[in-house]
């Protein structure tokens, strides 16, 4: 057989070898990476979507959200006005009610509180929002702290509206 030919075979076999090797690889590697990924029951948490027409104002539901309990409140129009009459000046984490709420009709935030991770009680404290009773940190009508040793604001998830009765969070 002239050289050429065996040069010519020789780099193919040498060609066709790599590529069954990197398909190999692929093959083995693979799996291991995408088993890293998240199961669906981990994708399952990580958003909600909860039905909200049967609330009525002033009252608070409570929803589980990734493990944790998630306040949402219909306020009535007195607390509206109430949130937002509060001077920053006042506060120890200034937060204007408008950015912690997008819908001022609703106030959607996680039901923890930022000193210990406790839940605070609803409609309690000085402040007519909400009360920790382990280390006594009062929150106002939008989640904000305003006495105790809480250092801030209850957090606001992400979440939005689906439609009027509907809220999507995560």
């Amino acid at each position: 057989m002239p050289e050429k030919e065996t040069k010519k075979r020789r780099d193919f076999l040498f060609t066709a070898t790599y590529a069954v090797g990197a398909v190999g690889v692929g093959a083995v590697v693979w799996p291991m990476i995408d088993q890293m990924n998240p199961d669906a029951s981990v994708k399952a948490l990580a958003s909600t979507e909860v039905d909200v027409s049967t609330v009525n104002p002033g009252n608070t539901i409570t929803v589980l959200w990734r493990g944790k309990p998630v306040f949402i409140r219909r306020r009535t129009q007195d607390e509206i006005a109430e949130a937002k009459s509060v001077s920053m000046k006042e506060l120890k984490h200034p937060e204007k009610d408008e950015d912690r709420a997008k819908n001022p009709e609703w106030l959607v935030m996680l039901g923890v509180c930022t000193h210990l991770g406790c839940v605070p009680l609803d409609q309690k404290g000085d402040y007519n929002g909400w009360f920790c009773p382990c280390h006594g940190s009062h929150y106002d009508i939008s989640g904000r702290i305003r006495k105790g040793p809480a250092p801030t604001n209850m957090e606001i998830p992400e979440y939005k509206f689906v439609d009027a009765n509907t809220i999507k969070i995560g």
